[in-house]
């Protein structure tokens, strides 16, 4: 009996793009590291699915390479998928139609940065260890999207408020959006292409303002917060 279907993110781990060929290079998960929810995917945890529906197996229905986790957005096909001794790597083909196209486009402008894998778990390769973490020794795997953002995308607060890596989370706003804007500014592609950019860029419009308005709480006492006419926001000029 299998559980639920899931998702789960990974941050900036594009490897290589071929545009001749239309290939690129991913990984689509991390083994050994919590995430977010207290999971832990550990090695060989993909190796079945990748025998039974692999690049290299019989079957009709083989693990997809898609875009948001949405069946209907299929941008290629996985023509190889592998554990290496850190992440499961994947090399894509990226498809001739519109939606092949525009995702390599927005590889190459470097809008892709991040991928998700959708998988189903299984009850009973599923362990809860003594310190509360749950190993997934293995997994239905189903898909691997690129996907806009990773895991966490509308807690980003929390995450740089509990660190002290602030200005590296600053540094991949500022990166994403000047990656966005030029990609704006250079037009190509479909209309819903350059939709989707504006649509991202007011994401991280949130994002900004999320972070200036956690800052008193961050750096003041709550007797010397300013008041809330004096915060600043950051807008986008694009509604």
């Amino acid at each position: 009996m299998k559980g639920l279907f899931q998702t789960k993110g990974l941050d900036l781990e594009v490897k290589d793009i071929d545009a001749k060929t239309r290939r690129v290079k991913v990984a689509l998960s991390r083994f050994g590291n919590v995430d977010s929810d207290g999971d832990v995917i550990t090695r060989g945890a993909f190796a079945k699915s990748i025998q039974e529906r692999g690049h290299e197996s019989q079957g009709n229905r083989k693990i997809k390479f898609l875009r948001y986790h949405d069946f209907e957005h299929e941008i290629g096909k996985w023509i190889s998928l592998e554990e290496s001794s850190d992440y499961l790597i994947g090399i894509g083909e990226l498809g001739r139609s519109t939606k092949g196209n525009d995702a390599l486009l927005d590889y190459q402008d470097g809008i892709i940065t991040e991928h998700s894998i959708g998988f189903i778990s299984i009850p009973d390769k599923t362990f809860l260890r003594e310190d509360g973490i749950t190993e997934l020794r293995e997994v239905f795997l189903m898909e691997g999207s690129a996907v806009t953002f990773g895991a966490n995308q509308d807690t980003p607060v929390l995450d740089v408020s509990k660190s002290e890596n602030r200005k590296e989370y600053l540094d991949k706003l500022n990166e994403k959006m000047f990656n966005l804007i030029n990609a704006l500014k250079n037009g190509k592609g479909t209309d819903d292409r350059l939709e989707t950019f504006e649509n991202q860029l007011r994401v991280l419009q949130s994002k900004y303002n999320s972070l200036i308005n956690l800052e008193p709480i961050m750096n003041h006492s709550k007797e010397d917060e300013p008041n809330d006419n004096n915060h600043k926001q950051f807008y986008l000029n694009l509604i």
